[in-house]
């Protein structure tokens, strides 16, 4: 008798089924790892439905709407786009990385003192959902404070990069101290379809109405050219600007299943 234990020669079936077991293991410990983050968040925050949910938009009975601009990339655009705002007289928020901050600190600075709100958009532009919750909260944690230290100023509100977001990414931004902004007009400036392409997508949006949050790019290639042009028509539409943090409610609201936030 063979002193070594020997096993069944692995045919193509039972290596199969092996791939499967160890695939469902993996997935179960991913469910497990998030779930248990989840509960540990809401352990602390409690049971509140609306601080699990972002805010896509904002009933509101003023005809107002936010533009806003995620920053992750160049500025060689930022002073046209801040130009335009200012002669429209529209005040926008900007969403921008703790490396890009880090890259332009003039920019931030611009940004700044023309009364426009700094968003964060988190500290390296990654997914949030891929990271657990200690490292979701260092990417908040680390942009707010390079941001704090340009400008002595608290942000509060946090855009997740490429908008990749679950209930975890949102209530561990709310106890970072943060409410989490989508969109729910997309320019879709970042195809770099061209100029007509990004007004008409906005100014025609499906979507768009009082209390909308428009996504815009800096750094995308036609979002500058298109700006004067999108104002304008937002303009005749009898839309005004405001920034988010003038838009949505930071107490006592409600959010539905579209993303739109209601007191």
């Amino acid at each position: 008798m063979s002193k070594y234990v020997t096993f069944p020669e692995l045919n193509k079936k039972n290596i199969g089924f092996l791939k499967v077991l160890i695939g469902l293991l993996v997935i179960f410990t991913m469910v497990l790892f998030v779930g248990e983050n989840i509960a540990d968040v809401k352990a602390i925050m409690g049971e509140n439905y609306a601080d699990s949910l972002p805010i896509y938009s904002v009933e509101t009975e003023e005809k107002v709407v936010s533009l806003t601009f995620d920053a992750a990339w160049g500025d060689e655009d930022l002073d046209e786009i801040l130009s335009i705002l200012d002669n429209h007289n529209c005040k926008a928020t900007f969403f921008v990385t703790g490396d890009w901050a880090t890259r332009y600190p003039d920019a931030i600075e611009k940004i700044y003192k023309q009364g426009h709100d700094l968003g964060n958009h988190g500290a390296n532009h990654k997914h949030m959902t891929m990271l657990s919750q200690d490292e979701m909260t260092e990417e908040i944690k680390d942009c707010h404070n390079i941001i704090k230290a340009m400008t002595g100023i608290d942000m509060d509100l946090f855009r997740a990069p490429y908008g990749d977001y679950n209930e975890n990414v949102v209530l561990t931004a709310k106890l970072s101290g943060y409410y989490t902004i989508q969109w729910d007009v997309d320019s879709l400036d970042w195809k770099d379809y061209g100029v007509d392409s990004i007004v008409n997508t906005v100014c025609a949006h499906k979507n768009l109405r009082s209390g909308s949050i428009i996504l815009l790019h800096n750094g995308s290639k036609y979002t500058a050219s298109a700006l004067d042009a999108l104002l304008t028509n937002l303009e005749g539409q009898g839309y005004s600007f405001v920034p988010v943090s003038q838009l949505i409610y930071k107490d006592d609201y409600s959010v539905d299943h579209t993303g739109r936030q209601f007191k």
